[in-house]
């Protein structure tokens, strides 16, 4: 058993925090100090804070046919350090509204690839990157039927513009293994599923 850090009601101390920037998004910037290993509160810290919705991801899997959806769009997140900023990635959306995650993914699923999923794997929740941000991720597998997903969909509202494509387990785990897959959702919930395939088929089938 791993003896974590037990913090404690005075474990941290907001000394000041200012909003740099309100627009989607929100950059706050937090003057604190927290309490050291040692028992002692730590000298005072400046930290940027990226203040996020939490977001839902989903990876539709075809268990009759052994099969996964991936949604392919631009991202400007990756256009500078990537060759190709397009990216496959998950079904995903943000926690915007009086929703429960489980109905974001359900929405999502239709919105960004026209699919119904029939039930829903809880996978894990985690912070991709709490060190400058409080996005909290809720992660899925929906059980869905393949057969006809394809196409282009999205909220053209939105500017959306998503390609839908349609991989055996396989040719994923390959495009994982190749680099062809470089976000951090799919690759936890293509591992996931790779782990854990043989009970979620035995329970979906």
């Amino acid at each position: 058993m791993i003896d974590t850090f037990k913090p404690g009601p005075d474990a941290v101390e907001i000394i000041e925090r200012e909003e740099c920037f309100r627009g989607f998004y929100r950059l706050d910037r937090l003057h604190l100090r927290h309490r050291q290993f040692s028992g002692e509160m730590g000298p005072t810290l400046s930290r940027e804070l990226f203040v996020r919705h939490d977001a839902v991801c989903v990876l539709p899997y075809d268990p009759q046919r052994d099969q996964v959806v991936l949604i392919e769009q631009f991202r400007v997140g990756a256009m500078q350090k990537s060759a190709n900023p397009w990216m496959l990635e998950l079904v995903a959306g943000l926690i915007d509204k009086d929703e429960e995650p489980d109905e974001v993914a359900r929405r999502e699923a239709v919105e960004e690839a026209d699919l119904t999923l029939t039930s829903l794997w809880p996978i894990t929740a985690y912070y991709p990157s709490p060190g400058g941000s409080d996005e909290y991720v809720h992660l899925y597998v929906g059980r869905c039927d393949s057969s006809g997903a394809g196409g282009v969909h999205g909220l053209a509202e939105e500017g959306e513009d998503i390609r839908v494509h349609v991989l055996s387990f396989a040719d994923a785990l390959a495009a994982l293994r190749d680099g062809r897959i470089i976000n951090a959702a799919a690759i936890i919930a293509l591992q996931w599923l790779a782990l854990n395939r043989d009970e979620v088929r035995g329970m979906w089938t």
